[in-house]
């Protein structure tokens, strides 16, 4: 087990049975989510799973338990926009905001073009500023702000949107008979 294991495992105890628990829900709700969306239930699951690790990893206390001592934070805006080069070439706070947005991106890019496609696409862009306001909000969670997750998550968000289109348009020109 590698240190950076080690070192999530005790910091985001939560993690695990998060993304389990959302495997289970999506489980539960792939076919009716499909069948509204409407999309294949393996593209409804992956879009729940994908949501289950962003909640997962962002909104659950920090070491597994709240700390209702906790005082009100501020937001750090040192840095508003891209993240530089040299932050992604190594497995670090930069490239996991931006990684676990991907999964989720590629599924909204799968969905084609709809209406509701566009609704969860919105919904997902305002995601990581809902995150942000929320450990901001809830000191107990001893989660910091950062402006530089938002942009990171976005980065992550368009990557996985991009790759998720170019997947559907490839598919839809492969079908046409």
């Amino acid at each position: 087990m590698t240190y950076l294991e080690t070192s999530y495992r005790h910091v985001l105890p939560w993690f695990l049975p998060g993304t389990a628990l959302f495997a289970l829900i999506g489980l539960l709700v792939a076919r009716p989510l499909a069948r509204w969306l409407p999309s294949h239930p393996v593209i409804a699951w992956g879009l729940v799973f994908s949501f289950g690790i962003v909640v997962s990893a962002t909104l659950t206390p920090l070491r597994g338990h709240f700390n209702f001592a906790a005082t009100g934070g501020t937001c750090d805006f040192s840095r508003i926009g891209l993240a530089p080069l040299q932050d992604l070439g190594e497995i670090n706070d930069t490239t996991l905001n931006i990684l676990m947005f991907i999964p989720l991106g590629i599924g909204l890019g799968l969905l084609g073009r709809s209406r509701r496609a566009a609704l969860l696409t919105v919904a997902a862009l305002a995601l990581p500023v809902v995150i942000e306001t929320t450990q901001l909000l809830i000191p107990a969670l001893e989660r910091g702000c950062q402006s530089a997750d938002v942009f990171d998550n976005l980065t992550g968000l368009a990557f996985g949107l991009a790759i998720g289109a170019l997947a559907s348009m490839l598919a839809d020109s492969l079908s046409v008979d």
